[in-house]
């Protein structure tokens, strides 16, 4: 009997253990934090064994495989262990993918991965296929593999999945873009992180897809270095492309597999122009799966965009509340400004991941008449902006950020929640901090 050790009793690590014990599996379940009291519910009416605030040695490096939740970093002193003894670790999406015959479309990208995520899956489940959502977002792959029975499935997938594959291969794989992110986790070496979202390609075929940003300077980069196997296909909108989507005045053109269509980019419920490239991904997928016209159509009209993502809480005396907490890097931040419309007030700040802030100088320049910092430690923002911005102001909790930015606005103004940053130092997570900030809005 195989031993598999799950390092992590969260979503994916609960999800993977059900998996496993179902595939015959000697199961583990080791946590250094704590297992929430829901998750314990199902180990143990599953009767999987588990630990947590602690990693017990003798019980995890006496495994066959390990599974790693994506937060785990390599680094970590017990994956160290592990690899030094030659213990393959793997992530949740390898160890489930040979327990499955379903066709996975696989997302990933700093920026964009979860609203084109939403919307593919939304594209597909309106066609009628059957579809499950899983990655980065909704119930763990694992435990759908487990207990469902779907024909497709749309996953987004982060660099620390795909840094944890060993031969998984999305059917269709797309990369929205590329841009600093998550450094401290690749020793500030951009080329390694760029190389770990081209992973998702890697098993590739000629009989697979691979879509990406023609616009994107770092995927550029990439393939003037490097062969994929798969058929290309490519969204910009800035050029035109031969192969894929582009976009010409107002309207979104598609040229796949040899057939052409058109779609108004006004018909599409999203808005900014980084949005036309995650509709343009999503519909490429679903032309690929040989989706009606006229269903992409109704579909790209009525999809609801992903919560904490340029969502508009709410107007006040005039005053629009913008939160946009899903914006936990520099290049997701420069999105939401750059679709600010009215003078902004700006709330940013949390754990900087090795961030650059200059490439937003223009735009805050621009469209920012003050900024608050909400953050532990602000003196990277506080340094770059300080001679920009007439008002800066730091705050520590997520009530003072609200209350100071109503303070400070006037009618016609918008007050944007754009962190930047990662979300560890003050919230649990950025759903958390979303959350508190839209409590706080109401509460005003």
């Amino acid at each position: 009997m195989k031993r598999l050790v799950v390092l992590g009793g969260g979503e994916s690590g609960v999800g993977t253990a059900i998996l496993a014990q179902k595939q015959g599996y000697d199961v583990f379940v080791s946590d250094y934090g704590k297992i929430t009291d829901r998750y314990k519910e199902v180990l143990n009416s599953y009767a999987i064994s588990w630990e947590d605030e602690q990693h017990t040695e003798a019980l995890i490096l006496n495994a066959d495989v390990v599974m790693k939740s994506p937060g785990i970093p390599d680094k970590a002193p017990i994956v160290k262990k592990l690899l030094e003894k030659e213990v393959q670790v793997i992530s949740e999406i390898e160890f489930a993918y040979p327990f499955t015959n379903a066709t996975t479309i696989g997302i990933t990208g700093s920026n964009g991965k979860t609203t084109t995520t939403l919307l593919t899956y939304h594209l597909l489940k309106q066609a009628g296929l059957n579809v499950g959502l899983a990655g980065n977002i909704g119930k763990s792959f694992a435990w759908q593999v487990a207990e469902e029975n779907f024909d497709y499935y749309v996953l987004e997938l982060s660099s620390f999945q795909l840094d944890g594959i060993v031969n998984y291969k999305p059917h269709i794989a797309v990369l929205t873009n590329i841009s600093p992110d998550h450094l401290d986790r690749y020793n500030y070496n951009y080329d390694n992180y760029i190389d770990s979202k081209f992973r998702i390609t890697m098993n590739q075929t000629e009989e697979d897809y691979f879509i990406f940003d023609a616009d994107d300077q770092a995927s550029q980069n990439w393939f003037s270095k490097n062969k994929i196997k798969a058929n290309q296909l490519s969204f910009s909108i800035t050029k035109t492309i031969k192969n894929g989507a582009f976009l010409n005045n107002n309207t979104m053109e598609f040229k796949i597999n040899n057939e052409e269509f058109v779609l108004d980019a006004a018909e599409i419920a999203l808005e900014g122009k980084h949005n036309y490239k995650n509709a343009m991904a999503a519909v490429s997928v679903a032309d690929l799966l040989k989706v009606r016209k006229q269903t992409i159509r109704e579909s790209m009209s009525n999809f609801q965009g992903a919560e904490h993502r340029l969502e508009k809480v709410l107007k006040i005396q005039g005053v629009q509340y913008i939160n946009d907490s899903k914006a936990t890097n520099v290049n997701a931040a420069f999105f939401a400004l750059d679709s600010m419309t009215t003078p902004t007030i700006w709330i940013v700040g949390g754990v900087d991941k090795g961030n650059d802030y200059t490439e937003l100088m223009e735009l805050v320049h621009e469209k920012v008449k003050a900024i608050i910092c909400l953050g532990i430690d602000n003196k990277k923002i506080i340094d770059t902006f300080g001679n920009v911005v007439d008002i800066m102001v730091e705050v520590d909790n997520m009530k003072d950020a609200v209350h100071t930015a109503k303070h400070l606005a006037e009618k016609g103004d918008t007050v944007l929640l754009a962190p930047a940053c990662a979300s560890f130092d003050l919230f649990q997570n950025y759903e958390d901090r979303g959350t508190q900030f839209k409590q706080a809005v109401k509460n005003l």
